[in-house]
């Protein structure tokens, strides 16, 4: 569902390399993990996969789509949450909603089902009358998280999601997030909570300077580091 191949993104004139040679394949049904140190690539790769960035060099697939060649319905295939809930603060919450309805085309009958159904797990409701700016960091969190579900895009890429999430959300989103993955959808997000992606990620990516320097399943990434817990392999390896 997502493939890069030999990815690279560098900043202040070649001398950062925030992707450096990625390459990465996320498969159908999968909740993959992205994992590293601040400053380690995980944002720039992200917002590469998504199209709010161009690399330098390598290509990017969504869904079979190419990124670059056909960005728009690449873009289609995919909700797309960032780090910071970047909301419009004048408008309110149920104008934000019906405004990114109307950009992926969800019919009014569909859009209505969804937004109900999201409003109640995210428990905001009450407040999607009210303008944005009067929302808490958790509140544009949740609306962050209904806008990029409204339209059912088959692959979820998620910038710490669950940061400002209260725990009963956190839970749900992650229950979301499994039935997903159980429709043979992806998930494909980036943590700095361990213990969150040693339950809950198939495979996990740590991603250091820019560098892939694992990959693959918990099992597989602990099989040469026998009774250590992930917490010690990301720091031994990010050290």
């Amino acid at each position: 569902m997502i493939e890069l191949i030999g990815v690279s993104k560098s900043y202040a004139k070649g001398s950062v390399k925030a992707a450096d040679d990625v390459t990465l394949a996320v498969k159908p049904g999968e909740i993959f993990g992205f994992l590293g140190p601040n400053g380690a690539g995980k944002t720039t790769t992200i917002k590469l996969i998504v199209g709010l960035l161009q690399p330098d060099s390598g290509s990017i697939k969504v869904a079979g789509v190419d990124v670059l060649k056909d960005p728009l319905s690449a873009k289609r295939q995919i909700g797309f949450v960032p780090d910071q809930p970047q909301v419009y603060d004048r408008l309110t919450g149920h104008e934000y909603l019906n405004f990114l309805a109307d950009v992926y085309q969800v019919p009014e009958n569909v859009r209505r089902e969804r937004v109900e159904n999201y409003l109640k797990i995210f428990g905001i409701k009450d407040a999607v009358g009210d303008l944005v700016q009067s929302y808490s960091h958790g509140m544009k969190q949740k609306l962050v998280l209904t806008g990029a579900l409204l339209h059912n895009p088959p692959v979820w890429i998620m910038d710490e999601p669950m940061v400002g999430l209260d725990p009963r959300s956190a839970f749900l989103l992650k229950d979301l997030m499994g039935e997903h993955c159980r429709q043979g959808y992806t998930v494909f997000f980036s943590t700095h909570v361990l213990e969150v992606a040693e339950r809950l990620c198939d495979r996990i990516a740590i991603i250091n300077k820019g560098q892939i320097i694992a990959c693959g399943t918990l099992e597989e990434i602990k099989a040469h580091r026998e009774k250590e817990t992930l917490e010690n392999i990301f720091l031994e390896l990010t050290k």
